[in-house]
């Protein structure tokens, strides 16, 4: 077995240990209910694996590929499921997965399809299959496919119909040439809810009806059929059906199968070419198949606090804590404007917490001033991966600080729902394309996995989606600063998260979930962190603060990092003290091209020095977070600070500039 092999039967294994357990003691929603006390059973069908389980009091089943086709295509089979299944076979030795769900004597009933689109909901949502789907109806099945893509027209990939009827018409009621079934026709009724024959006469959405979006939108049908089936007769049925589809521009084929035995008046009849068959759904499938957003998201605990926030109270504050991807226009707009739109009675008041160049540690300590001094936050986004790698964070730095952002916005607010995304950067892409998982990611979801946030890895997905010739990186994405393109595929991504995590709407009665904080991954996560003002400190020599800095040379400034205060040594041999309380201390600096080398010490420990140039300072005065010790005792702390007679030879000068100190209280 390859290791490919192992992989994809583990992941098999996997999703059929979940579903099983999910099954058997969750609901979806509302009346979305898994019959919970029906066993669960997974068989064997033609050497697959095969689920079969309870929806809605409604037996269904799942066959899985051995090899999943990327995107997850599928096939939905209506009434019938076990006949003529050359074609299914085919496929799913292709990577297709084949469903299907009872609802036989309901005959493409509004009923029915209330059902079809609440399963369809389901697979989307906890096995992320393609959000389109290939139908396949065979005979009364051909009222089941037709009604549902007529009213799912945007989800539908391809139509492959065996003897369909298309109009009952015809059969069940036998009003033409077609054989008459009185007891079909009396349940169809009663389940239509026509009181007379005049009134199931009179309606005007059989499947030969309103194919006008369809034909829109070019789906592709595909009939088979017996030219001497007696029971439903082609020219009742499918000939109409197609003859009106070609004419409003919908592509249509029929294949007359001749050979072999036609038994039950022709109305069964050997498929000559299953190939052909599997061939018509393969390809309207997989052309132009994009991937889901759902592979790479991960709902966890939701977001139903924040919703039951905003539709009961009908105010809302959501904020954005990150990097420069953040800071700029773009996705977050678009999630802003969705928000609105979603909840068009809701106030909300959006913070942009994005600051370029930020990852996980400064967040953790600029999270109080930028964040919470703000109010009660109910929904966050936080992404810091890039950021995280880019600066060289160590995984134990990142581990810390966003544990830390995680623990510091549930002690201000226990019911708070966060979002916590991975964005995409070209080392990222080079880690999943060498089949491993970058470790930053890896760090945040150790974090989010213990938290129970949910995720939406990005990074993954932008990737996956380069692979799969959906777009590309140097035309369309461009950079890890996405261009518009770029923003919009982050902002669909996250809206379809939303989209799936929102539920319907609260009950009256919902109520705020408040979670739980569990023990810590890390004990000196900076779960109280702080900025201190530099006016704090105590002088010795040589520092001074000036009360709004602006550079004297040519390189670039960030926001906040000047013509603001700052504690300014220009000189070697300063001196300052600093006195806190807490269990990590450290300098926000504005690292430009004269940035020196500075000497500090704790507690008249032995002193260290730290090389504050970086790889930007020769153009930059970069904001930047040092961490001088992380796993003091908590108790009052001394820390002194000087300037050093060495420097970086890069460097112009001895320069040491203080935006705030940063504490992580005890």
């Amino acid at each position: 077995m390859t290791l490919k092999d192992f992989v994809n039967k583990m992941q098999r294994l996997v999703f059929g240990i979940w579903l099983i357990s999910f099954l058997a003691a969750n609901t979806i929603q509302a009346q979305e209910t898994i019959d919970s006390e029906h066993e669960i059973t997974g068989t064997n069908w033609k050497g697959y694996s095969r689920l079969d389980f309870m929806f809605n009091d409604r037996e269904a089943r799942i066959i899985l590929p051995d090899n999943p086709h990327p995107g997850n295509p599928w096939v939905w089979r209506a009434r019938f499921p076990d006949w003529h299944t050359e074609a299914d076979s085919i496929l799913a030795s292709e990577g297709f997965h084949i469903v299907y769900i009872n609802t036989d004597n309901k005959f493409g009933s509004p009923s029915a399809m209330e059902i079809w689109d609440k399963f369809y909901k389901f697979l989307i949502e906890n096995y992320a299959l393609q959000s389109k789907v290939a139908l396949a109806g065979v005979s009364r099945g051909g009222l089941f496919i037709y009604n549902w893509a007529k009213r799912n027209p945007e989800k539908v990939s391809c139509i492959y119909a065996e003897a369909p009827v298309c109009d009952f018409n015809s059969w069940p009621a036998g009003f033409g040439e077609g054989k008459a079934s009185p007891q079909d026709w009396k349940t169809l009724k009663k389940e239509y809810g026509f009181r007379s024959d005049e009134e199931a006469k009179a309606f005007s959405n059989n499947p030969v009806n309103n194919l006008e979006n369809l034909a829109r939108l070019k789906v592709p049908i595909l009939h088979m059929i017996s030219l001497d089936d007696k029971i439903v007769p082609p020219h009742e049925n499918t000939f109409p059906l197609v003859d009106t589809y070609l004419k409003l521009g919908g592509p249509a084929t029929v294949v007359p199968c001749t050979k072999g035995e036609h038994t039950l008046e022709g109305h069964h009849f050997q498929i000559e070419t299953p190939r052909q068959v599997a061939d018509f759904i393969k390809y309207h499938t997989l052309k132009g198949i994009q991937i889901s957003s759902l592979n790479f998201q991960h709902i966890r605990s939701g977001l139903q606090n924040c919703q039951i926030k905003f539709e009961k109270e009908k105010f809302g504050r959501v904020a954005f804590l990150g990097g420069s991807i953040t800071y700029n226009s773009g996705w977050r707009d678009s999630i802003c404007h969705y928000l609105i739109k979603r909840f068009p009675d809701t106030k909300f008041e959006f913070i942009n917490a994005g600051i370029p160049s930020m990852g996980s540690t400064p967040a953790a300590f600029r999270l109080e001033r930028d964040v919470l001094s703000k109010g009660r936050i109910d929904l966050l986004f936080e992404e810091a991966a890039v950021n995280d790698a880019s600066n060289g964070r160590t995984s134990e730095e990142q581990i810390r600080a966003m544990e830390g952002i995680m623990r510091h916005l549930r002690y201000s607010n226990p019911g708070i729902n966060i979002v916590m995304m991975h964005f995409v950067d070209p080392d990222k892409m080079k880690d999943y394309r060498t089949a491993e998982v970058p470790v930053v990611i890896q760090n945040h979801n150790k974090v989010a996995e213990h938290y129970n946030i949910p995720t939406i890895n990005l990074a993954r997905e932008v990737t996956e989606r380069i692979n799969n010739q959906e777009f590309n990186w140097e035309d369309d994405f461009k950079d890890l600063h996405p261009s518009a393109f770029g923003q919009g595929v982050y902002s669909r991504s996250i809206i379809s998260f939303l989209e799936h995590a929102f539920i319907d709407k609260v009950q009256d009665d919902s109520m705020i979930t408040l979670f739980d904080l569990p023990k810590k991954l890390d004990d000196n996560c900076y779960d109280k962190g702080q900025l201190t003002d530099i006016s704090k400190s105590d002088i010795i020599n040589g520092w001074y603060i000036e009360d709004s800095w602006t550079p004297g040379d040519d390189a670039g400034v960030r926001s906040n990092y000047f013509r603001v205060p700052m504690l300014i040594s220009n000189a070697s041999g300063s001196l300052l003290r600093f006195r806190f309380s807490g269990k990590a201390v450290g300098i926000a600096v504005a690292a430009g091209p004269d940035s020196g080398i500075i000497e500090y010490r704790i507690d008249n420990g032995d002193w260290h020095y730290l090389n504050l140039f970086t790889p930007w300072s020769m153009h930059l005065h970069l904001p930047w977070y040092y961490t001088l010790s992380a796993e003091l005792p908590a108790k009052e702390h001394l820390l002194e600070l000087r300037t050093s007679q060495m420097k970086d030879v890069r460097s112009k000068g001895h320069s040491c500039r203080i935006r705030y100190f940063f504490v992580n209280k005890d």
